[in-house]
């Protein structure tokens, strides 16, 4: 075991107890995006690279939805940043087969035992996944492994400082069976939608691979 994923168990491995991650909290918010952190709960989650997403762009759908309901307004703003992402803005790092796969070696890693992860797609500018967590270790503590790790690495494999992911994420709980079964769909449909690939399992960095092999 290498430095880097020894260091990766001793956070992973205590996030959301002492490692300074945020606690459970069933609902909160850490700006424009409600989140909800809950054990046992089967949520799908999106997060993005820092550069994928201009910050302007994004106040510019803000002013142009506000005047929606809340409801409408998030399921409308998540399907721009979607298409937008699908068009492979920014440098798109996860591109380079070796941060991809650093980056799917970390979500499996804990796969079990901080939580159970059911279907993922590393994207070149984001990725997704869908996560049932476990007592003990939140979600918020979960994404803060999963990004301080791969951030540290990924800044070190490209020779570069500064923000790797955006720091806000897209989480969305799951209803019933037939929700789970459609999310599952959408994350490895994704790089089909892109015009990656014309199967989901021929993707290497996901779900469907994995399952495939």
């Amino acid at each position: 075991m290498d430095r880097e994923t020894r260091d990766y168990t001793r956070r992973a491995g205590t996030a959301g107890k002492d490692a300074g991650a945020p606690s459970e909290r069933e609902w909160y918010s850490r700006g424009y995006l409600p989140h909800r952190d809950k054990a046992e709960l089967t949520q799908s989650i999106t997060f993005r690279l820092a550069d994928s997403l201009p910050g302007d762009r994004l106040k510019q759908w803000e002013d142009e939805l506000a005047s929606l309901p809340e409801d409408r307004r998030l399921i409308e703003r998540a399907q721009r940043i979607q298409a937008w992402l699908d068009q492979g803005h920014g440098e798109c790092w996860l591109r380079d087969p070796r941060l991809a796969q650093m980056a799917e070696d970390a979500l499996l890693h804990f796969d079990g035992t901080s939580y159970r992860l059911l279907a993922w797609c590393v994207m070149p500018n984001h990725v997704h996944t869908l996560v049932e967590t476990q007592p003990e270790h939140p979600l918020a503590g979960i994404l803060h492994s999963w990004k301080s790790y791969t951030a540290s690495a990924a800044n070190r494999w490209l020779g570069r400082r500064g923000a790797f992911w955006q720091r806000e994420y897209h989480d969305r709980f799951m209803r019933d069976e037939k929700h789970l079964q459609r999310a599952i769909e959408y994350i490895e449909q994704n790089p089909v939608k892109a015009g990656l690939v014309a199967a989901p399992e021929q993707w290497r960095f996901s779900s469907a691979h994995h399952r495939q092999g």
